[in-house]
């Protein structure tokens, strides 16, 4: 079967280039000129809290992850997949909580318990987009679920991001379990430089799996090494957040159970590293949990399910931050359509490899159900 590696996918043929190239200089829709400059302006002062090197590999990466989630659209409208659900519009928030992560496999580095808006993420912790295709086209090379899941069900183990699962918020009792396996390593060790990071969306909190997680992150004396967050993107598919919470932020029910915790701004990449990184720190110092609310936007609806078009009025954190970093003499205008046209040219590349590849094999269903397939199949009981 044929296969394809990252760096041979970024060499595309010159008409690929040359197409991607026009779809880079297309003016986006989500960022009036006033908004973009607007948005430069402010967020100067905050670029200079970080290195450059640190900010244009945050952007190329978020550009990365844009592109990569507008191809996985294109493929599910045009028949090539069954479902497509995604995070773009979480580029500036996700991509740091990537970045952050102590990358490795076992209870001495951090657990991913990603839902299925965890693409930013797993782009900046590696993925390559063909990876991505894979998944969502339901090949046998997809090396997350072998074809047997769809879009945005990362699972990658030697990275320790743990399989994201279909039913809403069920991640966050999960994280439970990798936080305490944290917690004994940690004082058989003597260290407490792993911890368990959770993602969930706003409209997910009404689950019971949240409120247990904030149950048995706090309990006294017996507090867990977890970071919990919320990307609020003040949708829960066609369900406004406006209609269904009576607390101000999400934010607010962590500091019932004494939970530190904050709002950010999701959609400035700068205040979201620096956030990340503090409430990191202070639970790899601490042993105790943390609670971030991320403000986000939903840039193409909830899912495929809801027809996967833009949204013109969500801002666009990938345009806005381009701007920023464009008004400060970071980046040219040149280099940044470079950056776009090239992820427009792997991601086209890599659907086209895909298309070749096959499908898992009926007698695979069982697979991977258990350790070493034990019981997997019933019928062999």
């Amino acid at each position: 079967m044929a296969t394809t590696s990252a760096r041979s996918v970024r060499t595309a043929p010159k008409q690929v280039l040359k197409a991607a190239k026009k779809v880079a200089k297309k003016p986006t829709k989500s960022v009036s000129n006033k908004t973009a400059a607007k948005s430069a302006s402010s967020s100067r002062i905050q670029l200079q809290k970080l290195p450059k090197a640190l900010l244009l590999q945050m952007h190329d990466l978020m550009i990365k992850s844009r592109v990569l989630e507008e191809r996985l659209i294109k493929i599910y409208k045009a028949g090539d997949a069954y479902f497509w659900i995604g995070g773009p519009g979480e580029e500036a928030w996700a991509v740091p909580l990537g970045l952050l992560a102590n990358k490795g496999q076992g209870p001495k580095h951090d657990y991913y318990h990603l839902h299925y808006r965890g693409t930013p993420t797993v782009t900046a912790m590696g993925m390559t987009m063909i990876d991505s295709i894979r998944l969502i086209m339901n090949r046998a090379t997809d090396p997350c679920t072998g074809g047997r899941n769809f879009s945005g069900h990362y699972c990658f183990p030697q990275w320790n991001v743990v399989p994201a699962t279909s039913p809403i918020e069920t991640q966050y009792v999960m994280a439970l379990g990798t936080a305490h396996v944290q917690k004994r390593y940690h004082k058989a060790n003597s260290e407490k430089n792993a911890i368990t990071i959770v993602t969930g969306g706003d409209a997910g909190t009404a689950e019971g799996d949240f409120a247990s997680c904030l149950v048995w992150a706090s309990r006294r004396g017996q507090e867990l090494p977890i970071l919990i967050t919320t990307q609020n993107n003040r949708w829960g598919i066609s369900t406004a957040f406006d209609g269904q919470h009576g607390e101000t932020n999400i934010a607010d029910r962590a500091r019932a159970f004494n939970i530190r915790s904050r709002v950010v701004n999701g959609n400035d990449p700068v205040e979201s590293y620096l956030a990340i990184q503090e409430e990191m720190q202070y639970i790899r110092k601490t042993g105790k949990p943390s609670f971030i609310e991320a403000k986000v936007s939903r840039l193409f609806g909830h899912s495929s399910a809801s027809g996967a078009n833009f949204i013109s009025h969500e801002q666009d954190s990938v345009r806005e931050f381009e701007a920023a970093l464009i008004d400060a003499g970071y980046l040219t205008t040149d280099k940044a359509k470079e950056i776009w046209a090239a992820y427009e040219a792997e991601g086209f590349a890599a659907q086209q490899q895909v298309k070749t590849e096959l499908g898992p094999e009926a007698a695979t269903v069982w697979d991977n159900i258990y350790v070493g397939n034990e019981n997997a199949d019933w019928r062999k009981f």
